[in-house]
Order: C-alpha cells, then sequence, then structure tokens
C-alpha cells in the first residue's frame, strides 16, 4: 500500500494524471439522442423560421452543434427517424422544431418544379444533419463521409495568393450555409500550391457544382449595377491607415445595452467604374442620419454574392454623381462588450474585404483530384480501426506479458499506453485536428514506439545481474533515456518530410506521430519510469 501512495505522490505521476483530466475534458464525452445541424440552406424554410435557424461557426466544437430533439411532439432519436418523419408531412403543416437552443416554428410548403406543372411532395426543409456527436474529436472523410478536391492553380501562386484564393472559398462556401468545411493551402516537395477543399456529407457532383459556379460579385444601386468584383476594383486597402474602427463613429452602446462599433476601410474603383456610380447616384435624394448629422442619400448599395443579397451599405452624400475613384466603405459589429463588438466589426470588414478583392479569383483552378466517401464506408472504415486498434493492443499485452510474466510489471505498461492515447485524443480534439485513417495509423506507431521505451526502461531498471558493471537503478535508468532520445529525435527527422510529401495529404499522419511521440517522451514515459522506480525498490526490499 505504501508503494501505491508513493506513486500516486509522485511529480511526473502527478503530472501525467493532470494532462489526463484535462484531454478528458477537452475530449467532453458524452451521450445523446436527436440529430446535430450541419448547415442551413440560404434562402430555405429553416432560413424564413420564426426565429431562423443558423449554420454553426466553422470552428464550432462537434458537441457545441445545435441539436434537434422532437419535431410536434415527435422524439427525433437519429438521422433516419428525422428523414422519415419529413416524408410524412404534407403541405401547409405548421411544425414545432424543438431544439437545445430553443423551439422554431415554421411551415411546410409543397414541392413544385415550376407555376404550370402539378406540385408534389414537400419543399425541403433546408437543414443538413448527422448524428450527434458523442465527443469532441473531429473525425476526417475518411471516417465521416463527404467529399475532398485538391484545386490546382493554372498558372503559379505564392503564398498570399493562395491565402487569398482560400479565403475566397471560404467566404463563399460560407454564403450557401456550408459552414463545416476544410479549405486550406498545401503543397508538395517541389513548393507548388495547392487548394484542399473537404466537405462532409456532400457527394462530388455537389462540390463540383459548388466550386464551379462561385465567382460573380456585384454592387447595385436600385436595380443598377455600378461596380463588379474583379477588374472594377484596383484596391481594397487593408492597412492601417486605411482601415480598421471608424474614429468618428466609434464604438457605443444602444438601447437594449448591446456595444455597436463602426468600421471603414477605402477601395480604388476604375474610371468606368467611378462613372457608373456617378450616374445611379446622381437623382438620389440626400438624408440626413446620425447624432453629428451626416448625410446619406436614398438608396443603399447592395452586395451580391452569385445573385445572393450578402449586405447592404450607406452612401455617402458625398458621392452623389460624383465620380470618385476612391471611395470609403463602412459598416458595424455588434457584442455584448465594447471589446467583443470591436472583435466583431474588424471580423465583418476582413469578410467584406475579402468578398470585394477575390470577386474573381486570381487565377482559374482545375480540379486536380477528387475523392469520395460515403458515410456507409466511414462507419466500416471507423469498426475496423476500432477492431485493429484493440488487436494490437492486446497483442502488445500478450507480448509484455510472456516476456516479464509479472503482472506488476505489465500493468504500468498498459496503463501508459492507454495514458498516451487518451491525451494524445484530448490534445487532437482541443486543437481540432480531424482524425482520418493517416492520423490513426499515427496514433498507433507512436503507441508502438512508446512501448519499446517502456521495455527498455524495465529491462534497464531490472537488469542485476551484469556486476562488471555495478550501475545504480539510476545510472540504468539515465542509459535507458539517453537511447529513448536518440529514438526520438530519429523519429521526428524522419517525420518531417512526410509534412509535405502527397501535397500535403500526409501531414496528419506526420502531425500525429511527432506530438505523439512527444507526449510520450516528455510526460508519460518519465511517469512509467517513476512507476517502475518504485516498484523496484519495493521488490528490493521484499
Amino acid at each position: 500500500m505504501n508503494s501505491w501512495k508513493k506513486i500516486f505522490t509522485n511529480t511526473r505521476v502527478i503530472i501525467t494524471l493532470i494532462f489526463i483530466l484535462f484531454a478528458l475534458f477537452a475530449i467532453n464525452p458524452h451521450f445523446s439522442d436527436g440529430v446535430a445541424i450541419r448547415t442551413v440552406a440560404k434562402d430555405s424554410l429553416a432560413a424564413e423560421a420564426q426565429p431562423a435557424f443558423q449554420s454553426a461557426p466553422a470552428n464550432a466544437r462537434p458537441t457545441q452543434r445545435e441539436v434537434i430533439y422532437s419535431i410536434n411532439g415527435k422524439e427525433i432519436n437519429n438521422v433516419e427517424e428525422y428523414y422519415s418523419f419529413l416524408d410524412s408531412l404534407e403541405p401547409d403543416k405548421l411544425l414545432l422544431i424543438n431544439t437545445n437552443k430553443g423551439v422554431y416554428e415554421l411551415t411546410t410548403r409543397a414541392k413544385c418544379v415550376n407555376e404550370t406543372e402539378v406540385c408534389s411532395g414537400i419543399e425541403d426543409l433546408g437543414i443538413g444533419v448527422y448524428d450527434v456527436a458523442s465527443n469532441n474529436i473531429r473525425q476526417g472523410l475518411d471516417l465521416e463521409g463527404g467529399t475532398r478536391v485538391i484545386l490546382e492553380p493554372e498558372e503559379e501562386i505564392d503564398a498570399d495568393e493562395t491565402n487569398l484564393i482560400v479565403d475566397n472559398i471560404k467566404q463563399r462556401l460560407n454564403v450557401y450555409g456550408l459552414s463545416d468545411l476544410v479549405v486550406k493551402g498545401i503543397s508538395d516537395f517541389d513548393g507548388k500550391q495547392y487548394i484542399l477543399v473537404e466537405i462532409p456529407g456532400a457527394n462530388q457532383e455537389e462540390v463540383r457544382d459548388l466550386l464551379a459556379n462561385q465567382g460573380k460579385f456585384e454592387s447595385k444601386v436600385g436595380n443598377t449595377t455600378v461596380f463588379k468584383g474583379g477588374n472594377d476594383i484596383l484596391d481594397v486597402c487593408r492597412r492601417a491607415e486605411c482601415s480598421g474602427i471608424d474614429p468618428r463613429r466609434g464604438c457605443g452602446q444602444i438601447e437594449d445595452g448591446t456595444w455597436v462599433c463602426g468600421f471603414r476601410f477605402s477601395i480604388v474603383l476604375s474610371n468606368e467604374a467611378a462613372q457608373a456610380q456617378a450616374d445611379a447616384t446622381r437623382d438620389l435624394e440626400v438624408i440626413s442620419t446620425g447624432a453629428a448629422g451626416e448625410g446619406y442619400l436614398s438608396q443603399n448599395i447592395s452586395l451580391f454574392l452569385d445573385d445572393e443579397l450578402f449586405d447592404e451599405l450607406r452612401i455617402s452624400e458625398g458621392l452623389k454623381g460624383n465620380a470618385l475613384t476612391e471611395i470609403s466603405i463602412t459598416g458595424s459589429g455588434a457584442g455584448l462588450s465594447e471589446q467583443a463588438a470591436a472583435l466583431d466589426a474588424l471580423d465583418n470588414m476582413r469578410k467584406l474585404q475579402t468578398v470585394l478583392i477575390t470577386g474573381s479569383l486570381p487565377v482559374k483552378l482545375n480540379i486536380a483530384q477528387a475523392d469520395t466517401i460515403s458515410p456507409v464506408l466511414g462507419e466500416e472504415f471507423i469498426r475496423n480501426t476500432l477492431l485493429v486498434g484493440f488487436l494490437s493492443l492486446a497483442g502488445v499485452v500478450a507480448i509484455v506479458l510472456i516476456r516479464y510474466r509479472k503482472p506488476i510489471i505489465t500493468i504500468p505498461i498498459i496503463v501508459t499506453m492507454c495514458s498516451e492515447i487518451i491525451i494524445l485524443l484530448g490534445f487532437a480534439a482541443l486543437v481540432g485536428w480531424r482524425l482520418d485513417l493517416a492520423a490513426i495509423a499515427g496514433i498507433l506507431i507512436a503507441v508502438g514506439t512508446g512501448v519499446d521505451d517502456q521495455i527498455v526502461i524495465v529491462d534497464e531498471t531490472l537488469d542485476k545481474k551484469n556486476s562488471s558493471e555495478n550501475l545504480t537503478w539510476l545510472a540504468r535508468l539515465k542509459r535507458a533515456f539517453f537511447i529513448i532520445m536518440t529514438a526520438y529525435f530519429t523519429t521526428v527527422v524522419a517525420m518531417l518530410p512526410l509534412m509535405w510529401s502527397g501535397a500535403g495529404l500526409l501531414k496528419g499522419f506526420a502531425l500525429t506521430t511527432i506530438v505523439g511521440v512527444s507526449i510520450g517522451v516528455f510526460i508519460t514515459r518519465p511517469a512509467f519510469a517513476a512507476m517502475m522506480e518504485i516498484l523496484v525498490e519495493k521488490n528490493t526490499e521484499e
């Protein structure tokens, strides 16, 4: 009993336990019925509900998604029950949808192709759902199902242009209610840039259409188009001296206590676009609004992305009938505090700047590769992965038992293996890694190298037969950690090239392996060594 007290009061063991608790908190394992909302389509019934459904933010954790519990009192436990219930509905039926965030009201509509054809069935609600996540570990497309597309620029692009295209695609796909997606720049060994797009739950045709049909940005005054994205906008200022929180408007509270902050930035129009704006505003009236008496025109500039209204901005009276090439764009953001409102305003400003800059892509993109994984196949991958992982761990346990024939040694090895897996999964949940098959292979490698290191530690601490060296257990432990650190750095160096191999598709495998072996070397294996030290001392005394 005294040895166990020494183990649980050892500093290295306590540090490991703290990391395990933080990992479990990040993973947040729980079980819940219902279906989680993945996407909300624009201009759909869900978007017109009272109140309107909202797509989850792209960085929302899986357990933070809005969950539908029941519709008209009918419990919804899974995706099959959700769609089965919708299939039984008729047009003009009031739906009360109960979620973890409130109750929504909407009325179904008949599904009609056009006015001349007979309507049949009901219009889709516009809500994309999936089974409620049982933890915060994000699954890659290999496990969840969906489509992965690699876009190849026709021309060579640099890092800034890559970031510009990534922002463009994210903004455009988010406008269409697709928030649960991955868009990032990747490169191969030669430094060639690609764009990776991953959309869970979508098929290849849908993704191709989404990527191919994006690209038209225009602004209108009334029904008159005054400028379009691309050639009409020569420059969008993102420097501190001409963009940021508007010093003239600043931040303030409104009647309900909400803080509102204004932003402003300047853009440069082509001469043709400036003249079109002058013609469109020449006959508009000037109205005065605001405490300072600022003058604005009677109509706003409406911003459209692929014919979808994105935002509306007021027009300063100084632009009335004037062909000015440099104009100021203003907007605002809101929050519960002044800081939150300022951050929201800056975020809205950056989104708007992105839309103005990326009204047309700087280069044409071709689809270099497109892969689709069905959700059914993803579930099969999960089952097979869990089975292989269990068999691997069982095999390791059996070999260790045969090798040492002492449960007092085998149990700490098993506990250490499980600790490394929990901490690694907790880290993945915390930073938002998506675990795919490659990442799971990295976990198995990290655990495998950990067992090797633990066997080295065990052999060194138990080796008392070599009397010629006459080494203490501490000296043997130092020698064991020299071997462990050498193997660690060798593994890290071997993984680094894989970060860029296969156009970056092996990055998850490399990162998982590096983080896994680092967790083992610096957290769990020192704790294992401490346990072995205490256990060896106990055996020596006995």
